[in-house]
């Protein structure tokens, strides 16, 4: 697939309006690009740091742009407004990192190209998206196709945003509270532990070991900071694979496992009903939306369903294999492939799984609350502890 060009991040300092002075992070084609870019938001580019291409990350359309650029278009093309003047109102809608990729679309469409390749051509949309408009432009229903597209993007935004709620309520915890354990560690164990010690007060050894730790990360504070630096890099820099690394645990761990089959569930309903309601043959919809789904068993059934669909398995058989679904979802998809109304099915089971998934999330994060807290009294009640036993004990000791 063709992009717009290779995107580079640059760190930028630029002078605003009022005289001052602003640093940021932006990718761009270009110093020039970049230039172009800041001048529509005005500010003027003083002096550029290009930073390794390892930290650039892939331009896609984020679902909050998604769900802001179709239902734009939905509502300007079921009214009647020409595509390329809806494609210039529509640039003005999304994020300014996306208004660039739709204004070179309105340029590919007023030039003739169609508007599904142009979609391909800028390189953010997912095939997905690009398979849907493809077919409505055959069908002459290109808003109800991005009105489609919308509620679609709808659904996943929520869905992602329930799985980060999950992630980011015992990161931001723990994050504090290790930030809390580190002050401790370095400030307040050094300076109270030794003036047990000038008190005459009997260390135990685990609070020596505390004392040293201590002093030791305080004069060694920087070298400590620019380790943690090229760590958070090593991290960003391997990201894929540490997202699949944090996937696969999620998968293997009893509390998450189901979370993530429901999330993956959701996400593959909400594209079949998507394609499915633009007029994508069922085999192509399979191929594209299986693609979506991350969860290895599921779309290692999924992939095995298609190829036999195409080979001529008997649909009504094939669902039956799936087994990663539940049951009851299986037995609802052959219905509907009885009925001949699989587009309505997959809709429903969309909704189905995405409140199935906030009730799951709801209870894991009724666990994940208490859990959390226990976790952080054990990291500061640890040094707390270390420092109150010599404590209370040092009158016995004084009086020996």
């Amino acid at each position: 697939m063709s992009r717009i060009g290779a995107v580079n991040p640059f760190l930028y300092l630029a002078a605003t309006p009022n005289g001052g002075r602003t640093f940021g992070l932006r990718q761009a084609k270009s110093e020039r690009a970049l230039a172009e870019r800041l001048r529509r938001d005005r500010l003027t580019l003083l002096r550029t740091w290009r930073l390794p291409s390892a930290l650039a990350v892939e331009p896609r359309l984020g679902l909050k742009d998604q769900v802001e650029l179709n239902s734009q278009l939905a509502t300007l093309l079921t009214r009647g407004v020409p595509l390329v003047e809806a494609l210039e109102v529509t640039a003005t809608v999304v994020s300014p990192a996306m208004q660039p990729v739709v204004e070179r679309m309105r340029e590919l469409v007023a030039g003739g190209t169609s508007f599904a390749e142009s979609c391909r051509k800028v390189g953010v949309f997912d095939e997905m998206t690009a398979a849907v408009y493809q077919a409505a432009e055959r069908t002459g229903d290109l808003g109800g196709s991005a009105a489609q597209l919308a509620e679609t993007a709808r659904r996943q935004h929520a869905i992602q945003g329930k799985a980060a709620t999950v992630m980011l309520y015992p990161a931001v915890v723990l994050t504090i509270a290790v930030c809390a354990a580190i002050v401790l560690l370095t400030v307040v164990v050094p300076r109270i532990g030794d003036a047990l010690e000038g008190a005459g007060a009997k260390l135990p050894a685990f609070t020596k070991l505390l004392v040293e730790l201590g002093t030791f990360m305080k004069a060694q504070w920087l070298w400590l900071a620019l380790g943690a630096g090229l760590v958070a890099i090593v991290l960003i820099a391997a990201r894929v694979w540490v997202a699949g690394v944090v996937g696969r645990v999620s998968r293997s761990l009893p509390a998450f496992r189901q979370i993530v089959l429901a999330q993956e569930s959701a996400r593959f309903f909400s594209v079949m009903a998507a394609l499915c309601k633009a007029g994508v043959p069922l085999a192509d919809a399979l191929g594209v939306a299986t693609g979506a789904v991350r969860h290895p068993k599921l779309n290692q059934q999924l992939r095995s369903l298609r190829t036999k669909l195409v080979e001529g398995g008997v649909l009504h058989n094939l669902i039956d294999k799936v087994a990663a679904l539940p049951l009851a979802t299986r037995r609802l998809l052959m219905a509907a492939e009885r009925a001949g109304d699989l587009d309505t099915a997959f809709d429903g089971l969309a909704r189905d799984m995405a409140d199935e998934l906030e009730r799951r999330t709801a209870r894991l994060m009724a666990l994940l609350e208490p859990a959390v807290i226990v976790v952080m009294f054990m990291i500061i009640g640890t040094l707390v502890l270390a420092l109150m036993i010599p404590m209370l004990t040092m009158p016995n000791q004084l009086v020996q």
